[in-house]
Formats: structure tokens, sequence, C-alpha cells
């Protein structure tokens, strides 16, 4: 399945006693459609998956299939480092009308390559529906081989993965021994255009939630061969890919949203609000965008 090329990694909007907020979920979620957003992820680590309970994560799923209705496809984040709980999650996301499943590798317990094999062997097996692979060794302290993600894209419904090891020379392995139908995104947003131009279909991004317009005109020149005026974008929105990083995500999107009048509230511990140095950075990167 083609999910588009800018999948955005959505933040969830949380009220002032730290619960989700059901009303603000909706509106950035017409906001996110308004502007840029080919898909929706819900409940990977943007959306501080790793302090969302079970039920927050169903009650998620539940409320964006509702709200979306169809506009875009909802990938729901269902993985975990238990291959039996991710299976159970993923029958519950199946059945709650989602479009898609993302698995990150197991963290933690550091599987082996057949490990890993075996494990998100098994979670396609529970659904029909197409999943997405995610490997992000910068947070799971394990690597999705290049061999493992070839052999697994061999699944019916294992279609695309979100490589986010930052490695442009393990992305081109994949791309090349994967079928055309299989397709790779960065989970990098200043990745984005390298990865385009070695073949990758696109970004599972945090930036979008700022910059998600700009990036798919970015795209648009690329995929029209207007490749320098591409690069001249990319260059400029360098700058606030980078910011939305420069502490612990998505603390610094949050914020960014919140100052734009896109009000998500704030992030659970072990998450901390940012410090006022930071907070100048990223208010400054936004004053020049604007500019």
């Amino acid at each position: 399945m083609n999910f588009g090329h800018i999948l955005t990694a959505m933040v969830t909007p949380f009220d002032q006693n730290g619960l989700i907020d059901v009303e603000k979920t909706k509106e950035l979620i017409d906001y996110l459609i308004a502007n840029g957003t080919d898909a929706i992820v819900v409940a990977g680590t943007t959306g501080e998956s790793p302090t969302l309970s079970n039920k927050e994560k169903l009650d998620l799923f539940k409320l964006c299939v509702e709200h979306v209705n169809k506009r875009v496809p909802i990938i729901a984040g269902t993985g975990s480092n238990n291959t039996s709980a991710s299976i159970d999650m993923t029958k519950k996301a199946t059945d709650i009308g989602v479009d898609g499943i993302m698995v990150v590798v197991p963290y933690y317990n550091k599987p082996s390559q057949e490990g890993m094999f075996q494990h998100f062997k098994k979670i396609a097996e529970s659904t029909k529906l197409p999943v997405m692979l995610y490997n992000v060794p910068g947070r799971t302290g394990a690597q999705l081989e290049p061999k493992t993600t070839i052999a697994l894209s061999k699944i019916k419904n294992i279609v695309s993965i979100k490589e986010a090891s930052g490695n442009l020379e393990q992305m081109a392995k994949i791309i090349t021994e994967t079928a055309s139908d299989f397709y790779l995104y960065t989970g990098d947003d200043a990745n984005t255009l390298p990865t385009l131009s070695i073949g990758g279909h696109g970004v599972v991004s945090v930036g979008s939630h700022i910059i998600g317009s700009q990036m798919q005109d970015m795209i648009s020149d690329f995929y029209n061969g207007d490749v320098k005026e591409a690069a001249l974008k990319h260059r400029a929105l360098l700058p606030v890919m980078n910011a939305m990083f420069l502490a612990p995500n998505p603390t610094c999107v949050k914020y960014a949203l919140n100052k734009l009048g896109i009000e998500v509230g704030g992030v659970r511990l072990p998450l901390v609000s940012l410090t006022n140095d930071v907070k100048k950075q990223i208010k400054n990167t936004l004053s020049s965008l604007k500019s």
C-alpha cells in the first residue's frame, strides 16, 4: 500500500491534567491534513507511546479513525519488545479500523536477526493490514539488518519500512533488493531529499507538523525534475527540521505547535519542559521561517 510521501508521526495532545485532549486531537488532525500530511502515524515515539497505556492507545486509534473518516490513512504504532503483546495490540487496532500497522524493532532485549524476523512475521500473520517495519537503532539498541528487511519484504502484507538508521548505504541496499512496491521511508526529516534521490519514497516526519506544505512543495519539485529547486527548498527547511530535535522528541515540536497557536499541551515525564535557551532558539527559527 502506498501511504503517500509525507507521513506525520503525530504528537499526542494532552490537557492541563496530562490526559489525552480529545478536542485538541481532532483540531490537530484537521490541521495536519490541511497542511501537507498524506498519512498519520498514531502512538509512535513522537506520540509519546512509552507513556501511553494500552487503553489510551486504543482510545486514540478509535478517535483518529472516526475523526479522519478515511480522508488519509491512519497507521497505528502497535509494536513493542513483547511479540505476543504486539500481536494482541495489532489485532485490536485492526478491529478498530486503522489502515496500517507500524511495528518497531524490539528494544532492550536485543534479539538476533532470526528473532527479529520471527517477531515481525508473527505480527504480520495476525492481521490482513499492511505492515510498516520501523528500524531505529539509536532508540532500540538493536539494528534490523538489510538482509532481514529484504527477507521480511517477501511477506505479502509487509509493505514498507521506516528506516531511521540514517545510513543511506543501508537504505540503498534495501531499495535495490526489494520489489518496486515495497516502500522505504526515512525516519529523519533532514534525510528526506537524500532518501528520495536514492529511490526512497518519502519520510515519516516530525517537522511536517510545522512545515508539511513546504515539504510537499519540495517533494513535488523533485518528482517534477526540478532537482535544484528541491535542493534549495530542502536546505532552507533544514533549520526547522534540526530545531525539532534540540531536546528529546517531541518536546520541541510540541512547544513549536503551541507557539503557532496549535494547542497540544505539554509532555509527560520522564520528558520535561524546554530550557529558556532552547525555547529562544526555536522561536528564532520559527521567526526566520515566516520572514
